[in-house]
């Protein structure tokens, strides 16, 4: 079990949306991080997710930035327009001019290229849900 290096994390605080139209991916992503012993839930979509009515329970969401109507970008700005503190990591799979920086200054705390390095996103996951 991943272990923070702080104190044991509560089920709300280690709840992880997990939303990208590749179901790979998403399969994928969802059980590396139940393996760590986070509550991963998967979404098709950014629309699902809002729609489930679990952002107040969701302690971090990792989002494909390319999805099929609203992107993870779109995602994060509706957060940001609302004031919503939970924190967002991006991640995609297709060549972009975006940058890593671009990201982070729309307000994501982190930005993977698929692939996703698996540890590295547990280890910042690790640092931002604590």
């Amino acid at each position: 079990m991943y272990d923070s290096g702080v104190f044991p994390m509560n089920e709300l605080d280690r709840r992880i949306a997990v939303i990208d139209d590749d179901l790979r991916v998403l399969e994928s992503l969802v059980n590396l991080l139940r393996s760590f012993g986070y509550s991963a839930e998967s979404y098709k979509s950014a629309e699902q997710f809002l729609e489930s009515d679990t952002l107040s329970r969701t302690s971090c969401i990792v989002t494909d930035v390319e999805m099929r109507q609203m992107s993870g970008l779109d995602l994060l700005q509706f957060l940001k327009n609302r004031n919503c503190a939970v924190p967002v990591i991006i991640i995609t799979g297709k060549p972009s001019a975006r940058s890593e920086a671009f990201y982070l200054e729309k307000g994501a705390v982190g930005f993977f290229r698929k692939p996703v390095d698996g540890d590295a996103l547990v280890e910042l996951i690790g640092s931002v849900c604590i």
